[in-house]
C-alpha cells in the first residue's frame, strides 16, 4: 500500500530526527570510548610509573618482602587492578599476587623496549579484558627489570554505558518534542492538501463546481459595501474577486487576471482576505476550475461546428467520383474519400495512419515516397499518368499531388487527386490501332501487288538458274543467296502485313549470339562494298532465350540498315551482346557512327510511316515493326544520339534492346 502525502511528512520528519538521534548518539558515544580509554590509559601508566619507581630500591636489595608489600598494596588500593607482578633484566618473575601460580604466557604478552616509557596493550584472557601496563624500573640509565601492571576494563565500560544511557534518553525525548510540535504544525497544511488532491480528482471526473479555497469571514461587497447585482462576483463566494474577469469595481483594471493583479493586490479586499501560500493556492485552483469550465464549454460548441463541416466535407469528397487523398509531411494519410477506398479495396480505417509502404507494392510505395518527398522539398506540384495494378488489371490513373502550406515557409502535407483514365487509353490506343491498321492495310495491298509479283519471278529464274548451273561452283553459291533474299523480301511483305493483323508466331529456343550471326552473314559482304565494317562484340557464354527467332533477326536487320543508311560509307558498326541486369534478360547494342538522329526525330523515329529518308528511300515502316516485335517479347528499345558509351568516331547513334529470355514460356506462349 502507497503512502499518502501527511504520511510521507511525518515519515520524513521523524526519519530525519531519528537519524539526526542517531548520528549525535554514534558521535557522543566515540567521544566516550576514546575519553574513557586515554582516562584509563593515563591510569594505568601513572600507577605503573610511580610503582616502578617505588621498587628501585628493594630490586636493588633483592627484598622481595618488600616488594610483595608494594605490589599488594596496589591491588588492594585500587579495586580495578587484576594483578602486577615485576620481572627482573632477564624476563623472569620476581614477586608477582596472583594466587594459583604465575601464568606463563604473562610474560611475553607484553614488551616494552629499552629507551621506551611504558607500553600498553589489551589482553583477553577468556572470561574479561585486560589493560596490561609494561612500565621498565630504570635506576642511572641501567634497566633492573620490568613492571606489569592489568587493569579491569569492566569499570570503564560500566561508566561509558551510563554516559551512553543518559545520552539515549535525552534524544529520545527530544524527538518526541519535535515530533509534537512537528505534527502540530503539519496538520493544518496536509489537511489542506489533501481537500486540494480531493478537488483535482473531482474536477478530473468532470465536476469543475468543486469549492478548495476556504469561506472568507468578510467578502468583497461587504467591504467595498457594493450592491450591484449584476457584477460576476456579487454574492460568489465560491470565487474570488481579483481572480474575476468583468466585475464592475470602479478600482479593478479591465481585463484577464495577468493583467489586473498588480492593481488588485492594492486593494482592500485582497489585503484583509488573501492568505498564505496554501490558501493561495486553493485559489488559483477555483479560479482554474472556472476558467477551464468556460473553456470547455467554447471547446464543445467549437466541437460540434467542426464535425458538421466534417462530416459535410466528408459527404462532398465522398461523392466525387475522382479519388482524393491527404497526407501529413511525414507521408501518413490523414483523409481519403470513398473513391480512393475502393481504388484499394480496403475500408477507411485500414488507410488511416498508414503509409505508401503498408499500402503499396514495394515499386510503387518507392516511386510515390520520391514524388511525394520531391514535392515537399521543392513546393512544386505534380501532374502525371500512373500505371499501377488494380484488382480487373493493369490501371491508368491521372495523377495530381499539390502541396498543402499551413504557413508560407513550413509545407504541412500534400493533397493527391486523381482519376481513372483506363477507359480513355483503351479508347486512344484502339483508335491509334485502327488509324494504324487502315494506313497499313492500304500500304500491304500497294506493296503486295507492286512487290510480290517481281519477287515471285525473281524468285522463279533464280530456281531455274540453280537446276542449270553446277551446285559446286561460285556460281551456283551467288544465284542460291539471290534466292534466299528473294525468300527474305517475300516474308518481309508478309511481316508488313502482320504489322496490322496477328500471325502465327514459331516459338523456339535458340542463341541470340547465332541469330546475330545470320544476320551479320547475310550483310556484310554488302555493307564492306561501301567499306563500313561491323565490329562485334559477344558475351562468351551462349545467350539462350526463348522467342520468334526469325522475327528477331528481322529486328537486327531492320537495326543494322539503318545504320548502314546513317552511315552510307567509310563507318564503322559495333555490335555487343551480353546479359543485362540480371541473367533473366539479355541485352543487345548496336551503334554506328553515322549522322546521328536529332533530339526532335528521336521522339517519332518508332512512328508508322515516320522517315527522314529521301522519296523512294524508304516507308518508315522498319522501326515500327521493329518497335512491334520487341513489345510481343516483353522487351524494351532505346535509342540515344550520340551513344552512351564507347569510342565512336562523329555523332552516331546507338539503339539498345533488352529482351527477356523467357526460358519459363511454354511454346506458343509470346505477348500479342
Amino acid at each position: 500500500m502507497k503512502l499518502g502525502f501527511r504520511s510521507k511528512i511525518y515519515l520524513g520528519f521523524f526519519s530525519l530526527l531519528l537519524i539526526q538521534g542517531l548520528v549525535i548518539f554514534l558521535w557522543v558515544s566515540q567521544v566516550m570510548k576514546d575519553s574513557m580509554l586515554e582516562e584509563i590509559k593515563n591510569r594505568g601508566v601513572s600507577i605503573g610509573v610511580s610503582l616502578s619507581a617505588r621498587m628501585v630500591e628493594p630490586m636493588l636489595a633483592m627484598d622481595f618482602l618488600r616488594m610483595k608489600v608494594l605490589v599488594d598494596e596496589t591491588v588492594q588500593l585500587d579495586n580495578g587492578i587484576f594483578y602486577t607482578f615485576v620481572l627482573d633484566e632477564k624476563g623472569n618473575p620476581l614477586i608477582h599476587t596472583f594466587k594459583h601460580g604465575f601464568p606463563v604466557e604473562l610474560k611475553t604478552a607484553n614488551t616494552v623496549q629499552d629507551g621506551q616509557k611504558g607500553s600498553m596493550q589489551l589482553l583477553d584472557t577468556g572470561d574479561q579484558l585486560i589493560f596490561d601496563y609494561a612500565v621498565p624500573v630504570i635506576i642511572n640509565d641501567n634497566r633492573l627489570g620490568t613492571l606489569r601492571l592489568g587493569l579491569f576494563q569492566t569499570q570503564a565500560e560500566k561508566m561509558v554505558n551510563k554516559i551512553m544511557f543518559t545520552t539515549i534518553v535525552t534524544i529520545i525525548f527530544a524527538i518526541l518534542m519535535a515530533g509534537i510540535v512537528g505534527t502540530l504544525l503539519l496538520k493544518p497544511v496536509t489537511k489542506s492538501i489533501k481537500k486540494l488532491h480531493d478537488s483535482s480528482e473531482q474536477a478530473l471526473r468532470g465536476d469543475l463546481d468543486v469549492r478548495t479555497a476556504p469561506m472568507l469571514k468578510k467578502n468583497c461587497w461587504d467591504i467595498m459595501q457594493c450592491s450591484q447585482k449584476e457584477c460576476p462576483a456579487y454574492e460568489n463566494q465560491c470565487h474570488r474577486c481579483w481572480y474575476m474577469a468583468g466585475t464592475l469595481c470602479t478600482s479593478c483594471v479591465e481585463g484577464e487576471y495577468a493583467k489586473r493583479i498588480d492593481s488588485c493586490q492594492q486593494c482592500q479586499v485582497y489585503k484583509q482576505c488573501s492568505g498564505d501560500e496554501i490558501q493561495s493556492l486553493a485559489e488559483s485552483f477555483d479560479a482554474m476550475t472556472l476558467s477551464l469550465k468556460g473553456n470547455l464549454s467554447d471547446l464543445k460548441t467549437a466541437e460540434s461546428i467542426l464535425n458538421e463541416q466534417k462530416a459535410l466535407l466528408q459527404t462532398i469528397l465522398d461523392a466525387i467520383p475522382d479519388f482524393i487523398s491527404l497526407q501529413d509531411n511525414e507521408g501518413c494519410y490523414v483523409s481519403v474519400n470513398r473513391a480512393f477506398c475502393e481504388m484499394l479495396n480496403k475500408n477507411k480505417e485500414e488507410i488511416i495512419g498508414k503509409a505508401n509502404g503498408d499500402l503499396f507494392s514495394k515499386t510503387l510505395a518507392e516511386m510515390f515516397n520520391k514524388e511525394d518527398k520531391s514535392i515537399l522539398e521543392t513546393r512544386i506540384p505534380l501532374v502525371k499518368e500512373n500505371r499501377v495494378p488494380g484488382l480487373k488489371g493493369l490501371k491508368w490513373l491521372h495523377v495530381v499531388k499539390i502541396p498543402v502550406l499551413e504557413t508560407k515557409n513550413y509545407v504541412k502535407g500534400l493533397v493527391c487527386s486523381g482519376r481513372d483514365i483506363t477507359k480513355l487509353k483503351a479508347v486512344q490506343e484502339q483508335l491509334t490501332q485502327s488509324q494504324k491498321m487502315e494506313s497499313v492495310g492500304r500500304l500491304a495491298a500497294g506493296v503486295a501487288h507492286e512487290i510480290n509479283t517481281p519477287l515471285g519471278i525473281i524468285l522463279g529464274y533464280a530456281q531455274l538458274l540453280l537446276e542449270d548451273v553446277e551446285k559446286d561452283g561460285q556460281m551456283y553459291e551467288d544465284v542460291a543467296t539471290i534466292a534466299k533474299q528473294t525468300k527474305l523480301c517475300s516474308k518481309i511483305v508478309v511481316d508488313l502485313l502482320n504489322f496490322s493483323r496477328s500471325s502465327q508466331k514459331n516459338i523456339t529456343k535458340f542463341n541470340i549470339n547465332e541469330a546475330i550471326k545470320e544476320v551479320l552473314s547475310m550483310v556484310e559482304h554488302t555493307f564492306s562494298l561501301n567499306h563500313v565494317i561491323v565490329k562485334h562484340e559477344y558475351d562468351k557464354n551462349p545467350l539462350l532465350m526463348q522467342g520468334d527467332k526469325e522475327k528477331l533477326k528481322q529486328v537486327f536487320i531492320n537495326l543494322l540498315n539503318n545504320a548502314f543508311d546513317a552511315i552510307k560509307e567509310n563507318g564503322s558498326i559495333f555490335i555487343n551482346s551480353g546479359f543485362g541486369k540480371t541473367q533473366s534478360e539479355i541485352k543487345i547494342s548496336i551503334s554506328d557512327t553515322g549522322c546521328g538522329i536529332s533530339k526532335d526525330n528521336i521522339k517519332k523515329i518508332f512512328e508508322p510511316f515516320y522517315t527522314t529518308k529521301g522519296p523512294d528511300q524508304g516507308t518508315g515502316l522498319g522501326l515500327s515493326v521493329t518497335f512491334g516485335i520487341i513489345k510481343e517479347h516483353n522487351g524494351t528499345i532505346n535509342v540515344y544520339s550520340p551513344p552512351l558509351s564507347g569510342k565512336k568516331e562523329g555523332n552516331g547513334t546507338q539503339f539498345i534492346v533488352v529482351l527477356p529470355t523467357g526460358l519459363n514460356m511454354k511454346k506458343g506462349e509470346l505477348n500479342g
